[in-house]
């Protein structure tokens, strides 16, 4: 027996969702880190407490007066209180005063 072969029209639906943020420029690059305040972000995932002081020390022998802020003063950017540490983290940098940021996140 022969199959019929379907004559219906199909949409094509493209695997990606619709994009819902629109780009921006990334912020300019700091020219130095000399006297810079650094921010550590960590998701308590993988390894950031060996990780963070070997950044720490690299950073601090080539820069002057660099300083850094724990990812403890931040909290888990992914846990149970993910939405409202994200949500309080730009006041809290400028509150801090934070020039720059490492974000360290575990697979």
């Amino acid at each position: 027996m022969a199959r019929k072969q379907n004559q219906g029209k199909y949409q094509v639906v493209w695997p990606r969702g619709k994009k819902v943020v629109e780009r921006t420029a990334p912020a300019r690059r700091l020219e130095s880190l000399n006297g810079k305040t650094i921010a550590e972000l960590w998701d308590f995932v993988f390894r950031g407490e060996e990780i963070f002081p070997l950044i720490e020390a690299e950073l601090s022998a080539r820069f002057e007066g660099v300083r850094f802020l724990s990812p403890e003063r931040f909290g888990n950017t992914h846990s149970i209180e993910e939405r409202e540490v994200l949500a309080a983290l730009p006041d809290r940098l400028h509150e801090l005063g934070v020039d720059a940021v490492i974000s360290g996140m575990g697979c």
